[in-house]
């Protein structure tokens, strides 16, 4: 006769090892799929891990671990989860859960540590570091060393909280290795709800009467915006209507591009870098900025001034104080307080965006260009790529998920020459500005959302760093297009060289034959030259029963 799972058993404490309760915590919390690889001291989990029937996704490197569980909660909302084991392995991810905390990201990496008893004064124990917690706790939010069996569930259960609760970025919690075999009467933590913050009601009233009076509004929306999953992201639609409503310009970070329409005749796409854009932003009465920092890695200059009223909204108050002080502070959930602000601008959220928005005094259009030169710059910048994105653009359904890596064909490409309306979706490793991102993300991407199609964008460079990933692609028989734009190295430092009138040094490398590379690996490969066989092979790529790297040369 078959009993009753005693730890389900009407909630009460169950003797169970550590490696059983942090499973059932993530089971709990929703958690089917994680990225890792196994090691001598994480054994526990995953046999724990696959009683449970969680996905065990094993990545060539803990590297590309957390790219992929950074791509997965990118596009699904929700935390990707990454379980190491000691020392070497948390260390390998260490890069990736640096570019997570810079970009937001929801990762929880879980690892083993030395066991409860070890000095850790350098003793020779497998992996060990003299405080592996400590070195990781200097790269996300918060990283926390359980001491016990029971104290296990409360760790993780509080990491899930972290993550809905404010700005959602990485955590870490370790476990001694000798918990994860040991048992102890522990009682599972369950998930619980958590209502978003809520605005201030006289702020919102203050940033309502300066919007009203504004003469030259302008808005900047960025990672906070965008709210994955969502057929249309909800703020950004907001964003639009009270920009109908004003006559504003809306411009996105990198982080927030594909939070608004960019097809939307008051949307400026991703192009805060541009000279003429910040010029115009500068200029602006009133700056409306949604979940930014306004920082250098999103200007891509230091220092920037501006000269009107600024009003904020950000789930982080820290932002308030940051390098542009808020005149308005509104910390509080990005959607709960775009409403407010449309309740009292008297906006109407029926109907299409492009129709008039409602209320009183409807505005026709924006009162000032956003900079003289703001289109040349645009042209100029992506002219090297024109035809390529073009046939990008062609290839690609609407609801492509386009994963960019640090290279020069994405950020002065792509990212401002591949216009994208919700619900497409734009991953980029900004902030902390990693190279290796897009194959590693993708997989996670792709993973994620099964029903959208995915495509990478690398150059040569950047590529090498997580190439082996390729594999983990192979295995999991994705659908996965990888455009690899070849510049014969790293192209936009050697322009950085020859710009401070040095000859280039270090930066000219070898370049393999990927498409041979792809197929040794047992994906497909292809080299392209011209921008129809481009779109031909992306077209093709989409629908492959495996990955497909796709050499194209820079430039058309």
């Amino acid at each position: 006769m078959a009993t009753e799972d005693p730890i389900h058993s009407k909630g009460t404490p169950a003797e169970i090892t550590g490696a059983r309760a942090l499973v059932e915590t993530l089971t709990a919390h929703g958690i089917n799929t994680i990225f890792g690889i196994p090691g001598t001291h994480n054994l526990a989990i995953y046999q724990e891990l696959s009683r449970a029937g969680v996905r065990c996704v094993t990545p060539r490197h803990e590297q590309g671990a957390g790219y992929a569980a950074d791509g997965y909660a990118r596009v699904t909302g929700g935390p990707g989860v990454v379980v190491t084991t000691t020392g070497p392995g948390v260390v390998n991810a260490a890069t990736a859960i640096g570019q997570a905390y810079s970009d937001s990201s929801p990762i929880l990496l879980v690892s083993p540590g030395v066991p409860t008893g070890h000095p850790r004064d350098g003793r020779g124990y497998l992996h060990e570091s003299r405080d592996q917690s400590g070195a990781i706790d200097a790269l996300c939010d918060w990283s926390h060393r359980v001491t016990s069996v029971r104290e296990i569930p409360a760790a993780v259960a509080r990491a899930f909280g972290h993550f809905a609760e404010g700005r959602p970025r990485p955590v870490h919690v370790e476990i001694p290795a000798d918990l994860l075999d040991l048992e102890a009467h522990v009682k599972i933590v369950p998930p619980y709800r958590v209502t978003p913050r809520e605005p201030d009601p006289p702020a919102l009233d203050e940033a309502a009467r300066l919007l009203r009076d504004a003469r030259r509004p302008g808005f900047v929306l960025g990672g906070g915006a965008q709210r994955p999953g969502a057929a249309e992201p909800p703020v950004g639609r907001l964003a639009m209507r009270l920009a109908e409503r004003l006559g504003a310009w809306v411009v996105t970070t990198v982080n927030g591009k594909g939070a608004v329409p960019e097809s939307h005749p008051l949307a400026l796409g991703a192009t805060l870098h541009l000279a003429a854009v910040r010029r115009w932003l500068a200029e602006c009465d009133i700056v409306l900025a949604v979940g930014t920092e306004l920082g250098p890695a999103d200007l891509w200059e230091d220092p920037f001034a501006l000269t009107g009223r600024l009003v904020r909204i950000d789930i982080d108050p820290g932002q308030m104080h940051g390098d542009h002080v808020a005149d308005v502070a509104i910390v509080a959930d990005a959607e709960r307080a775009m409403r407010g602000l449309a309740e009292r601008l008297g906006v109407r959220l029926d109907g299409r965006l492009g129709e008039r928005a409602g209320g009183q005094g409807d505005a026709t259009g924006p009162e000032g260009e956003p900079g003289v030169g703001h289109e040349t710059e645009l042209q100029d910048l992506v002219r090297r790529w024109s035809g390529q994105l073009a046939a990008l653009r062609r290839a690609m359904p609407p609801e492509t998920v386009v994963v960019g890596d640090n290279s020069m064909f994405v950020y002065h490409g792509a990212l401002v020459g591949m216009p994208m309306d919700p619900p497409g979706r734009f991953l980029f490793p900004t902030g902390f500005g990693t190279l290796g991102f897009a194959l590693p993300a993708a997989i996670g991407a792709k993973l994620g959302r099964p029903d959208r199609p995915v495509v990478a964008l690398a150059g040569d460079g950047a590529f090498q760093f997580t190439l082996q990933e390729l594999a983990t692609a192979v295995e999991l028989r994705l659908s996965l297009p990888i455009v690899v734009s070849l510049n014969g190295g790293f192209g936009e430092i050697r322009e950085e060289m020859l710009a401070r009138g040095m000859t280039p040094v270090a930066v000219d490398l070898h370049a393999p034959d990927f498409p041979a590379l792809a197929a040794a690996f047992g994906a497909r490969g292809l080299a392209v030259k011209t921008p129809g066989e481009l779109e031909e092979a992306v077209a093709e790529a989409l629908h492959a029963p495996v990955p497909t790297v796709i050499a194209v040369p820079e430039g058309d």
